[in-house]
């Protein structure tokens, strides 16, 4: 277990008594922010029915979202899209549970999961644990190559959370407490084709490039080429890709792929500031 101390008003716990029923400090409310995810939402939450509270925190969407989420019982509220970190520190404070459990659309709670994530707040102690989280990447369930464990900070006491507003993308919950780790995974269902791999990756390229220019680097020649061979090797030699065989050549090269955008991205920013100045 991990300690964190930020300075939040976490408050202390009451010890847990026998018998005693379900109070403010046992409510729990899953949270799921949406932008048009008409065809993931219904099994996210069909797998949330054991959930005190569901809450769909849209950024606008145009599709069927909000109306299926309301089909399943859950509350809708909606709020204008900044970066991620502002969005979950916005809702989080749209809950009076004392527990929350951030998870993404295209995730799934299995009843296993369910009832140790139950076992976790009836403990009360620790104030946040880590979730394992099982990918499933086009379709295959990824165990090597860095993409499990894959361990998740998404269920909390409120109170004693919450997201650095600097981390914009890939957002870090800042804690206040001890933390724990579950047993059983967290499924989730990442990257239907190689087209919404390279996308997805492509958009956080421009984030991650965007952050090393303002940090004053510059993409240097040898990046192009040393980075995605490190990329490579360290995801296909040293996490074990070569153990999924086909599957796990073609992530391990995507990564790579990956970096390579990354300095591309970073290169472009260079020179669009030498063009302005």
């Amino acid at each position: 277990m991990a300690k964190y101390t930020l300075g939040y008003n976490c408050p202390s716990v009451a010890p847990e008594r026998p018998g005693r029923r379900p109070g403010p400090s046992d409510l729990l409310s899953a949270i799921i922010l949406t932008l048009n995810e008409e065809r993931a939402l219904p099994d996210c939450l069909a797998s949330l029915r054991w959930a005190d509270d569901a809450l769909v925190f849209d950024s606008g969407s145009t599709d069927r979202t909000r109306e299926i989420a309301r089909e399943h019982g859950a509350r809708v509220l909606q709020r204008r899209f900044d970066n991620y970190a502002a969005q979950r520190n916005a809702a989080l404070a749209e809950t009076r549970a004392d527990w929350v459990l951030f998870v993404d659309a295209d995730e799934r709670v299995t009843p296993e999961l369910a009832r140790e994530l139950r076992e976790a707040i009836r403990a009360q102690r620790p104030v946040g644990w880590w979730l394992p989280r099982h990918n499933f990447i086009f379709g295959k369930l990824t165990l090597y190559a860095g993409w499990y464990p894959d361990y998740q900070l998404r269920l909390f006491r409120r109170e004693c959370g919450r997201y650095d507003p600097e981390r914009h993308v890939h957002e870090i919950l800042q804690l206040d407490g001890l933390t724990g780790r579950l047993r059983h995974a967290l499924i989730h269902h990442n990257y239907a084709s190689v087209t919404e791999f390279v996308a997805r990756q492509r958009h956080y390229a421009r984030y991650a490039a965007a952050v090393l220019r303002n940090q004053g680097e510059r993409a240097r020649m040898h990046n192009f080429a040393l980075q995605p061979l490190r990329q490579f090797f360290w995801r296909f030699v040293a996490l074990s890709g070569w153990r999924m065989g086909w599957h796990g050549l073609l992530l391990s090269a995507l990564m790579a792929h990956s970096q390579w955008a990354l300095y591309r991205e970073l290169d472009a920013l260079s020179h669009d500031v030498a063009a302005t100045a």
